[in-house]
């Protein structure tokens, strides 16, 4: 039971991934807990990270393999984070291959771009670590956490000019993914515009198949 999962920024893939791995018990191969965790030892990747660049298809690559090596991913993963690109997708076929390893689907959440900024553009969070969103989870006083009384603020990252700049970076790297596992004849597209139960249900569905 090998998965991967993938969507633009805003489509919910944290929230779906917990579901996952919590339900079928697989293991969650998040690509950025790799990083953060990789950081702590590697200079070249705090450096790159700490700069807000991408980080090279081939650190990245060679991650993955290492990961994928471990014993705990025999009883199956969910990718999430990674292949980002075309080339990541190719080297990954390379060393599923190698390794024996065979994808059952790719989950293909779906959303359009301007719910993608509404979702995250919303976002508000507070210093003790409570977060908000002015649509579907506001404060009961405006900008002000319910649980300190701290001011609310938003993260730079969620602001709306960097958002769409994101989901232009998705278009131009990421998107090509879903032709290329369409063609591979695994690729389940998912309605992400649903609410996160019946976002869960599509994915259920696509699992049980």
């Amino acid at each position: 039971m090998n998965y991967i999962l993938f969507g633009p920024p805003g489509a919910g893939k944290g929230t779906q991934a917990k579901r996952i791995v919590e339900k079928y018990g697989i293991v969650h191969l998040s690509t950025g807990d790799m990083f953060r965790e990789a950081k702590q030892s590697d200079p070249k990747i705090s450096a790159l990270m700490a700069s807000g660049q991408l980080i090279p298809d081939d650190i990245v690559v060679d991650m993955v393999r290492k990961r994928l090596q471990k014993d705990d991913v025999k009883k199956g993963f969910l990718l999430d984070g990674f292949p980002r690109t075309l080339p990541q997708a190719e080297a990954l076929d390379g060393m599923l291959k190698k390794e024996n390893i065979k994808i059952d689907a790719v989950l293909s959440i779906q959303i359009d771009n301007e719910e993608a900024v509404k979702r995250i553009s919303g976002r508000r969070v507070c210093a003790c670590g409570e977060s908000y969103h002015v649509h579907f989870l506001p404060p009961k006083k405006e900008n002000v956490c319910n649980a300190c009384g701290g001011k609310l603020v938003q993260r730079t990252d969620d602001k709306e000019d960097v958002v769409r700049n994101r989901l232009v970076v998705y278009e131009n790297q990421t998107k090509p993914l879903v032709d290329y596992y369409k063609k591979a004849g695994i690729l389940v597209a998912i309605d992400g515009q649903q609410n996160e139960k019946e976002v869960f249900k599509q994915i259920e569905k696509a699992i049980n198949k």
